[in-house]
């Protein structure tokens, strides 16, 4: 569809775009295309549940922790322990 197709018939595109009728629009400017109408993703995005991992860890307190320190500088030094 060219660009002034596409500027008097803006209504009746989105219409198309919402129903189904169409799933996306290609609109041209000089025969070459310039920009792709999609419609909008209306099925709500699921966020991150927190705690999701809770109990699959064995737990651990700062001075276990901090007990680590040594050996994760051993790896990122390249030395075995």
């Amino acid at each position: 569809m060219n660009m002034l197709e596409a500027k008097t018939q803006l209504s009746k595109l989105v219409e198309a775009l919402e129903s189904g009728a169409e799933s996306e629009i290609i609109i041209a400017r000089n025969g070459k295309p310039a920009a792709k109408l999609v419609p909008l993703d209306t099925a709500p995005t699921r966020g991150r549940r927190l705690g999701f991992l809770a109990g699959k860890f064995p737990p651990m307190d700062l001075e276990g922790f901090q007990a680590m320190d040594a050996e994760v500088e051993a790896m990122f030094l390249g030395e075995e322990k």
